[in-house]
């Protein structure tokens, strides 16, 4: 599995601790990822769309990879919200718009495209695309937050998307679309308990005490017994959504 940086181990306040409420949004996204890459059949021509470092080349091996990407970002021009410490495309295949990818119809049998939609002005035109490139048959597999913080500046444009939105964009360009919750109402409060101590400390200069980093953790050690017996919070609040959708 692929590791997380230190200073995103601190923000997320993995650290020093034995609860694991709140802590496995990135852990179970890339199960549910690897596993469906492993699951499609040898030998099909895939395209990681904004494919960014390529965390998931390992893991198709077994495919015909090729990467695409805008290949602008970098964490040195804005000062602005959570940034990654350092950045590096490698080699891209493809650089281009992520509306306008520069190749024939019907060139792919799948598309994987992870935690990037919320980094694109027009998702559905991205999507759009996606429809055209895709071959009928073809498998698609997105991520994305449902709620997020600002990240990856000033690359960043919506916070996330409900299930609602892929129902309805999805619906007339793809079938047996399979939507999956990544956590609950109680998982996403325990992630944000877990940030506080680094947010206050740079937004407000409060190093916290012994004492209130004890009540974080009796809150986070109800949230985790709620979360444990919940049944269906999800439809309010969760980290994110893993989609699985063929092509027409």
């Amino acid at each position: 599995m692929m590791k997380i940086k230190n200073s995103l181990k601190k923000f997320l306040g993995i650290h020093n601790s034995t609860l694991t409420v709140g802590k496995n949004n990135e852990t179970t996204r890339n199960q549910w990822i690897i596993s469906t890459l492993g699951k499609l059949p040898s030998g099909l021509r895939i395209l990681d769309v904004g494919a960014g470092e390529k965390p998931y080349e390992d893991y198709c091996t077994h495919l015909d990879y090729i990467s695409q990407d805008f290949g602008k970002y970098n964490p040195n021009d804005v000062n602005f919200g959570l940034q990654v410490d350092d950045w590096n495309y490698g080699k891209l295949d493809i650089i281009s718009d992520i509306a306008s990818i520069p190749v024939a119809d019907n060139s792919f049998d799948a598309i994987l495209c992870t935690e990037v939609l919320e980094h694109v002005i027009n998702p559905k035109e991205a999507i759009k695309e996606f429809s055209r490139i895709l071959k009928s048959g073809g498998y698609l597999i997105i991520t994305t937050p449902f709620c997020s913080l600002t990240h990856f500046a000033p690359y960043h444009f919506y916070s996330g998307f409900s299930r609602f939105f892929y129902e309805t964009v999805l619906k007339n360009n793809y079938y047996d679309i399979e939507v999956t919750s990544n956590g609950n109402y109680f998982e996403y409060l325990a992630q944000e308990i877990n940030r506080l101590e680094y947010t206050g400390k740079k937004y407000s200069n409060v190093e916290l005490t012994k004492n209130e980093r004890k009540r974080m953790r009796t809150v986070n050690l109800l949230l985790e017994r709620l979360s444990k017996q919940d049944s269906g919070s999800d439809e309010l609040l969760c980290f994110g959504y893993f989609i699985l959708a063929r092509r027409k």
